[in-house]
């Protein structure tokens, strides 16, 4: 097989897994031993894609006999290829931790086959080159997520569902719009022959327009400001593994969808559309941090926390250099890393003390030391702690802001900053540092297969987390090259066409 067959299997492989489980509806260890399977050989092909992209440049593949840009086309470029590693790690580590999580009512209604369509649909929409088709796995994303959302039918978990989906409709109703008026325009929706075809159009005005529809269809799914409301409404009502993922990897869509298109074809009248980047993406981290202060709610602090850090990867791209686009690549290879691991830490304490209300724990620093030292890690990272991998990220953006003579978005970064670590502080003033409030002692005790389940997945990130953050000339040259690759049109351009331009 060659590389360029090899980019469709972080497709279809999801995909065949899903269907085998399928098959064994009625026997859920065997659906969880598939799933496990199943998303370790996708990180093994995962890696395998990354190196010989690494190695070879942005690659494709055309389906059928159909020549790009009329055949449906697959590209992998540095990026996404990033993106679909970061996915399969996360996959794995979510498979692992929902043994020990997802109860028996979710896996009977087929919890882990939704878990791998889910990431079919992550991986479809970082790896198609054609518009229309990333519509489509935008689509399998929000199917998949709204019944992984909705499973359980707690009335919480129906609100936050209802609010998810509906803001998530309009959003496809703004890009199917979007795309429907840029393939009037244009006569195509391949992305490297838009590449190509937008800048030359005549109706620049119109053009923009279009580029704004993009913006907030891809802001609602970042959760952006103003459009962020559905997020912290949603994320904390389902099982926690689902939280994690979706913490992890379904903003990040939005966000990498947005550095595509506004690094490959919309990339005329720059200073007007920087202009509406940068200042959401100022507005994004200033609202997000203020609505976490406020909140006592464990998932409820990390999912205002991740609007807040949706900012920072959003102004790197406002900035657009190449050092704003290598530290917002380092930050969304940091982020995803680090907030699935601090959900998955509040999962780990709801299972010992039955909570994830601050007010009612406490007392856990001299109970569980290494949960805390599990929580520190991921924390002080977020925080921008050095040499803990948020602090390169938000050195980068902070560096890049003050390059481009922009001292007011530096100042809110580093006043979001502080903030964060404010945030991080409390959980862990209340959760582990202050004394326990109810003098009964009600920790649950946990098998030792529940235990190696739950905290497999967590030292996995927080190693990962120290790792990035110990070897980060390693990871800045790998952001670096992505970064660069975004900023080279030329090859993505021929990497899909090739002399048929």
């Amino acid at each position: 097989m060659t590389l360029n067959n090899i980019l469709i299997l972080p497709i279809i492989m999801p995909l065949f897994f899903a269907l085998v489980m399928l098959a064994f509806r009625n026997k859920i260890q065997a659906q969880r031993t598939i799933n496990i399977i199943g998303s370790i050989i996708s990180l093994v092909v995962s890696i395998i894609i990354i190196i010989s992209i690494n190695e070879h440049g942005t690659t494709s593949l055309n389906s059928g006999s159909w020549s790009a840009p009329f055949g449906i086309t697959v590209v992998a470029d540095l990026f996404s290829s990033i993106m679909v590693v970061i996915t399969a790690i996360i996959g794995l580590t979510t498979a692992v931790y929902s043994t020990a999580t997802i109860d028996k009512k979710h896996e009977k209604h087929f919890y882990y086959p939704l878990l791998q369509f889910l990431l079919m649909g992550v991986n479809g929409a970082f790896l198609t080159g054609d518009m229309f088709n990333l519509y489509v796995w935008y689509e399998v994303m929000l199917i998949s997520s709204f019944v992984l959302l909705a499973m359980g039918g707690k009335q919480e978990q129906l609100e936050g569902a209802i609010k998810y989906v509906t803001l998530n409709l309009i959003a496809s109703s703004f890009f199917l719009a979007a795309v429907g008026v840029l393939y009037g325009l244009a006569g195509t929706l391949n992305m490297a022959h838009l590449a190509i075809k937008v800048p030359m159009l005549a109706n620049q005005d119109l053009v923009q327009l279009i580029s704004m529809l993009f913006f907030v269809a891809f802001g609602i799914k970042s959760a952006i400001f103003p459009l962020f409301f559905w997020l912290p409404a949603s994320y904390h009502t389902p099982p926690v593994a689902i939280s994690a993922i979706f913490a992890g990897l379904l903003t990040k869509v939005g966000v990498y969808s947005l550095y595509r298109v506004f690094t490959l074809i919309f990339i005329t009248n720059t200073e007007f559309t920087q202009f509406i980047i940068l200042s959401i993406g100022g507005l994004t981290m200033l609202t997000g941090v203020l609505g976490a202060a406020a909140q006592y709610d464990f998932r409820r602090i990390l999912s205002f926390h991740i609007i807040s850090q949706i900012g920072y990867m959003i102004v790197g791209l406002g900035l657009n250099s190449a050092l704003a686009l290598t530290g917002g690549i380092f930050y969304i290879m940091h982020h995803i890393i680090v907030k699935t691991n601090l959900f998955l830490v509040s999962g780990v304490i709801n299972e010992y003390r039955g909570s994830y209300q601050l007010k009612k724990l406490g007392g856990n620093f001299s109970k569980y030391p290494f949960i805390a030292l599990l929580f520190l890690i991921p924390a002080m990272s977020l925080a921008g702690i050095p040499p803990l991998s948020g602090f390169w990220a938000k050195f980068m953006v902070v560096k890049a802001s003050f390059d481009a003579s922009d001292y007011l978005t530096a100042g809110v970064a580093l006043f979001v900053g502080l903030l964060t670590l404010y945030s991080m502080i409390k959980i862990w003033n209340e959760v582990f540092w202050k004394p326990n409030p109810d003098e009964s002692d009600y920790s649950h005790k946990l098998t030792f297969k529940k235990k190696a389940a739950l905290f497999i997945p967590v030292i996995m990130l927080a190693a990962i987390t120290l790792y990035i953050g110990f070897s980060v000339e390693s990871i800045f040259e790998i952001a670096k090259n992505a970064a660069n690759s975004l900023m080279d049109r030329e090859s993505y351009i021929r990497a899909v066409l090739g002399d048929i331009r």
